[in-house]
């Protein structure tokens, strides 16, 4: 536990033991301190009093102790770092006490002491450029408004609950304040709250055109958000001002991969990797963007050096799994073991690890071990998401009510008429990539990937509505003009030209799509859409086992998979009967039973002729960013269809929570 609730004994109790400490009653405060331990052996503000209190009794030994046992748990807290560097320099030890005080700041930055200290020690050891480095944060710091400046440090500690109620405080006593209103965006962006960081930071970059830290901070949000080419202008003018900043070329590269130009990322992350070649972040990026061009054994390398690089990386371990034909060593399975069950290792870490171990057991076929790891991967993950399932089934419900047959008929012949896209959509983990490599695999189809600019409109329809934020919400969409659905529909187009070439004709595989199959016919009257559907045991289960790189949130919970699955059968029935014809279902174990018939079934409905090379899919080179990017380079196999039988003895709640759609999917 971080910290107990305020309104808790023992949060009370450790209220009362700081107030000890500060007071200097240093042995009855440790004394307290210590017993209330025995209840709360992990929380973070009671070590931390423990071990500051020690150093103030010249214990410094037993407070580096505590400490050690707090950086355990709590890895990220600064005043850990800024108490060791204290005691440090109790113990005239001034590198030492340096390196603790940088990493204080450098997780914290508005930790003056920290910084005041630093300013000191650097000044006595004659390094005066890092001693002018300190000297402009104090400065910062203290030209900022003390609420800020406690606010920066709580958000940077973790506390963003008490970080915003101070700057919203602070806001509404004082009026608008850049570096509140970008904080305050932070605090917004780290929980997902998305829409409501975006207009927080354009707020602030309104007040602050060239406030090149909160422009960044706007082109991370934008990238968040899959928007590459709105991003690439803002990144593209930080550039020009600062071309050699690490930070921005590495958003420049992340902006490349999310508009499919693979080749210069890798140009990028490799310039990156050789002034910084111990980032094991920038060995994964690389990984990735080597992975999606199908250099595989390259992606590998790059991945296990990462893993060398930091142990417990869990990114880098799921990484190498997700790979999917690549089987770790039973020495790297102990070693992932090892690291998972480390109290040192973050929830993130822990996760991936997890995700990786129930891919590492499943090759060996040992399947209770391997779903251990999976459930348990899955119930961390779900802690940290915000899917509300219920949420999404009464939004199903709203888009069934308004979208019916007497509304489209409403809306005939609105949209713009270009007939170019073909969307796939569906379930994630579904086939879709697959029926997507068959596409790209003819002369006329342009692949691209998992574009976001429907979901992009809709957010923007959503927003635009005062009662509504939703994009999932029909009665925005209820309340466009014929002239809207027209202007939507070529911005749609104009978008997506970044992500094409000249071919007539493009493909859009973002499978959460089918829940604006009703704005795509408004917007788009012409356009093809597939429905790429998976029976839901093999579906749903695939899912289970799968760690997104971001979204899909209710992945993590075999209940809440099983409604999203009800629940997109529930829509898609809808949209059926109030468009017919408007889709094509393709269900992937008839092409994996038939390929030849199905490949002429899905072409005939876009309008294009028959081409053999759409047999040969996995002979088609281009860049695939999604799971099953290996998947797509082998010839049909069969293994997906019954794969999720060898976890049958852990299933049946999944199948009793699907019901009906065990049959229903057929319809």
């Amino acid at each position: 536990m971080a910290s107990a609730p305020a309104s808790s004994p023992i949060e009370s109790e450790v209220h009362r033991i700081r107030e000890l400490s500060r007071s200097g009653k240093h042995r009855e405060a440790l004394a307290a301190a210590e017993s209330l331990a025995n209840r709360a052996p992990q929380n973070r503000d009671l070590l931390y009093l423990i071990a500051s209190n020690q150093r103030c009794l010249n214990r410094i030994q037993d407070a580096l102790a505590t400490l050690a046992l707090l950086e355990q748990h709590h890895p990220r807290f600064s005043l850990l770092y800024q108490e060791r560097g204290a005691c440090f320099l109790t113990s005239r030890d001034a590198p030492r006490a340096i390196e603790a005080f940088s990493r204080a700041v450098s997780i914290n930055p508005a930790l003056t002491t920290s910084w005041i200290t630093l300013d000191r020690l650097y000044r006595f050891s004659g390094d005066e450029k890092n001693a002018a480095v300190a000297a402009e944060q104090i400065s910062i710091l203290r030209n900022l408004p003390s609420e800020i400046v406690q606010a920066g440090s709580l958000f940077s500690d973790g506390a963003l609950s008490a970080a915003e109620e101070i700057l919203r405080a602070y806001l509404a006593k004082a009026g608008d304040h850049v570096e509140a209103l970008r904080l305050l965006a932070r605090i917004k962006h780290q929980r997902g709250a998305l829409d409501e960081a975006e207009p927080l930071l354009e707020s602030v970059l309104k007040l602050a055109p060239n406030y090149s830290a909160a422009r960044a901070d706007y082109a991370r949000l934008l990238i968040e958000q899959q928007k590459y080419p709105q991003v690439l202008e803002v990144i593209e003018s930080l550039l020009a001002a600062e071309p050699r900043n690490p930070d921005l070329v590495s958003l420049r590269a992340a902006v490349c991969v999310g508009l499919g130009r693979q080749e210069e990322a890798l140009g990028s992350y490799r310039r990156l990797l050789r002034a910084r070649p111990e980032s094991s972040e920038l060995h994964v990026a690389l990984g990735h963007s080597l992975r999606s061009l199908g250099r595989q054994q390259d992606a590998i390398e790059s991945y296990q050096k990462a893993a060398a690089l930091r142990p417990n990386f869990g990114d880098a371990y799921w990484s190498l799994a997700n790979l999917k034909d690549y089987r770790f060593s039973q020495a790297g399975i102990a070693h992932m073991r090892a690291e998972e069950a480390a109290p040192a290792t973050s929830a993130v870490d822990r996760y991936h690890l997890c995700f990786a171990l129930g891919k590492a057991y499943e090759d060996r076929d040992e399947y209770a071990d391997s779903w251990r790891f999976y459930e348990r991967g899955n119930k961390l993950k779900r802690t940290e998401c915000r899917y509300d399932p219920e949420a999404a089934e009464a939004i199903t419900r709203r888009q069934i009510e308004v979208c019916n047959a007497r509304f489209f008929a409403e809306r005939a012949g609105v949209g713009a008429p270009h007939g170019d896209p073909i969307f796939v959509v569906g379930l994630p983990r579904s086939g879709s990539t697959l029926l997507e490599q068959i596409l790209a695999s003819h002369s006329q189809v342009q692949g691209t990937q998992e574009l976001p600019d429907i979901h992009c409109i809709a957010r923007e329809i959503g927003r635009s509505q005062a009662k509504t934020n939703d994009p999932h919400d029909p009665d925005a969409l209820a309340a466009l003009t014929p002239e809207d659905f027209h202007r939507f529909g070529e911005s749609y187009i104009a978008s997506t030209r970044h992500y094409r070439s000249a071919k007539p004709f493009f493909i859009d595989k973002m499978p959460n799509n089918f829940r604006h199959i009703g704005l795509i016919h408004l917007i788009l009257p012409n356009a093809k859409i597939i429905d790429a559907r998976r029976e839901p045991m093999a579906c749903c289960f695939s899912n289970f086992k799968q760690l997104f790189a971001g979204g899909q949130e209710f992945t993590y919970s075999i209940d809440d998979i099983a409604r999203y699955y009800r629940n997109y059968l529930d829509l898609m029935c809808h949209w059926d009967a109030v468009l017919p014809a408007k889709t094509l279902r393709v269900r992937y174990e008839d092409v994996v039973q038939d390929l030849e018939t199905n490949v002429r079934r899905i072409l005939d409905f876009c309008g294009l002729l028959f081409e053999p090379g759409c047999l040969r899919f996995h002979k088609t080179e281009r860049s695939v960013g999604t799971p099953s990017s290996e998947q797509v380079r082998q010839p049909i196999f069969h293994s997906g269809l019954t794969g999720w039988r060898n976890y049958r003895p852990w299933l049946a709640p999944l199948k009793a929570a699907l019901g009906d759609a065990l049959i229903r999917y057929r319809e």
